[in-house]
């Protein structure tokens, strides 16, 4: 049976997960250098020993309220297809594997986002678990393309 190992993460009460094999490491929020023009979900860059890597707000792309940084927020450095950009999120929670059979697509009422982001929902016990399609997190929709 097919199993994924996911990072997961909250944003307020939503839980999320993304695949490990495409995090490179999670670290705590360093400065953030605004970037003018950027679409209005990149907060800005930051310099991660000499490379400078875009950091995307989950929150501001999925039209969630913005919240004040706390102990617990994170930047998640991943790398999809060439590009390595950061998300930032709320509190990193665990890695966990989670069978293939237990993985639904997205339903068909978008929950409180663009299902285009959305590449399932992994069912962990009680817990429901939204997989998101990193590949449409940046650029996507709205031909912003992030280039690294």
């Amino acid at each position: 049976m097919a199993e994924e190992q996911l990072v997961t993460f909250s944003l307020g009460s939503e839980e999320f997960g993304v695949d490990i094999m495409r995090v490179q490491e999670i670290i705590r929020i360093p400065p953030i250098t605004r970037v003018p023009k950027a679409p209005s979900y990149v907060e800005g860059v930051i310099n991660l020993r000499g490379n400078v890597i875009p950091v995307v707000s989950l929150r501001n792309r999925f039209g969630m309220t913005r919240v004040e940084e706390t102990d617990l927020s994170r930047i998640i450095v991943l790398q999809v297809q060439s590009k390595v950009f950061g998300i930032r999120v709320d509190a990193v929670t665990e890695v966990l594997r989670i069978d293939s059979v237990d993985i639904e697509p997205p339903p068909q009422v978008a929950l409180s986002m663009d299902s285009q982001f959305i590449r399932g929902v992994g069912k962990i016990g009680e817990r429901l678990l939204i997989l998101l399609d990193l590949d449409n997190i940046i650029g996507g929709e709205t031909g912003h393309e992030l280039s690294t």
